[in-house]
């Protein structure tokens, strides 16, 4: 398999002239694949540290680090899930949020009222709502699970989750690296899904768009912009392990891995500049952070500092909706999260 990838992104750059199918080429073996294994890798160590958690063998420490390494792989992968993590609803199987009304707390305890003996077909077929991440993150971090004295009732779903992600994971990545797959729809055109390589770059860039789009409404959602301005702190991804600042900063580098390909496409050298300030100033901003993104947006001395980040993310969402499109020629049209 490694020779297929290797033969098939060494042909399509040795083949076209075209910048863009070489930015696009680059992009598909050497940014958006590499992050896909690596979520896969997080969700195998995952498992098996789960695994050895429950078992006795590792302590409740342990099996928190692996989860914060597996959310971190998956926050920087969302500005990159294009193709198979898009569709059949798998993304919704990894993290459910926003969670308005409490129902992973509500469907997890439920699930396990209804089968105290929980097996993998039984998890596999519920709700996305109990077999992702967010889930797991409840059972793991909620103060009123007390998971040391119950393992034996959370436990199997522990298990189940994680392994349910690794198979997830690992046939997101087949289905990129087998032939005719998103690595070389990405690499080679035309195909079935792109006619060339400027509507493949703009499915890339509508991808990492809406996913800028989305750290604002990861910021704003809590900072109560949508609740006239009260602070909606159980709104904050990952409120629970106190994560949501540095799942953040993993989707941003996700974004500006794309940028740092695309960038050799554009002419105008203030836009380059102008977009690069505006990573810069909104990573600055995010490490700036002095506390857990739902104690913050309950200070009301830090609500400028909030304000000027959710400004700072609108500009270079706006920078690269609008003037980047422009400056490429591309239509990029509205992004996946306009109209919610």
């Amino acid at each position: 398999m490694q020779r297929l990838i290797l033969l098939i992104t060494t042909l399509a750059l040795a083949a076209c002239s075209d910048p863009r199918q070489e930015v696009t080429a680059q992009l598909a073996d050497q940014v958006l694949l590499p992050a896909h294994q690596q979520w896969l890798r997080s969700n195998e160590v995952l498992l098996e540290t789960t695994r050895a958690g429950c078992a006795g063998e590792l302590a409740l420490a342990e099996i928190k680090q692996a989860f914060h390494q597996t959310q971190s792989a998956w926050s920087h992968l969302q500005p990159l899930m294009v193709g198979p993590l898009s569709e059949g609803n798998r993304s919704w199987q990894v993290q459910f949020w926003p969670d308005k009304r409490n129902m992973v707390a509500r469907q997890t305890e439920s699930l396990l009222d209804e089968a105290p003996e929980l097996d993998q077909q039984q998890l596999d077929d519920a709700s996305v709502v109990v077999q992702g991440l967010t889930a797991f993150e409840y059972v793991l971090f909620d103060e009123q699970v007390a998971i040391r004295e119950r393992r034996d009732r959370y436990c199997p779903l522990l298990v189940g989750i994680a392994r349910h992600q690794q198979a997830l994971s690992a046939e997101v990545v087949t289905l990129w690296q087998q032939p005719e797959g998103m690595l070389e729809q990405l690499t080679t055109f035309p195909n079935g899904r792109y006619a060339n390589a400027d509507e493949a770059l703009g499915g890339i860039l509508r991808v990492q768009i809406t996913a800028v789009d989305t750290l604002k409404k990861k910021l704003g959602t809590p900072m109560g912009r949508l609740n006239r301005g009260v602070p909606q702190p159980y709104q904050a991804e990952a409120w629970r392990s106190r994560r949501s600042t540095e799942n953040l900063i993993a989707s941003l580098e996700g974004a500006q891995a794309v940028w740092e390909r695309v960038r050799s496409l554009v002419g105008d050298a203030q836009l380059v500049a102008d977009i690069d300030e505006a990573y810069q100033r909104v990573h600055d901003q995010l490490d700036a952070l002095p506390a857990p993104l739902m104690e913050i947006v309950q200070d009301p001395d830090s609500q400028a500092q909030l304000q000027s980040l959710y400004q700072d993310l609108d500009t270079l969402e706006t920078l690269q909706q609008s003037d980047l499109a422009r400056d490429l020629g591309i239509q990029l049209g509205f992004n996946a999260n306009d109209g919610d």
